[in-house]
């Protein structure tokens, strides 16, 4: 799967999980201090990364992915 398809999907589950637009969504924007995440919704995204990519990951690593990029590049070792 290429960069883009898993960012724009990444981009997805967090325009889903955090109602926003994804436009409105910025490769580099921090879940928390950008996007407004609070902790039930960091949980929500791991899970919607899961099921999005069919993949599970290691949740303690997971919750410390900050950013979009950062989220594509985790996902990106589990494809």
């Amino acid at each position: 799967m290429e960069k883009q398809e898993v960012q724009s999907r990444v981009k997805k589950v967090v325009s889903r999980v955090l109602k926003m637009d994804e436009s409105e969504i910025a490769d580099e924007a921090n879940f928390i201090f950008d996007l407004g995440a609070d902790s039930m919704q960091s949980l929500e995204l791991v899970a919607g990364f899961e099921e999005e990519f069919d993949i599970e990951m290691d949740q303690d690593k997971a919750l410390e992915i900050q950013s979009i990029d950062g989220a594509v590049e985790f996902i990106e070792v589990y494809l």
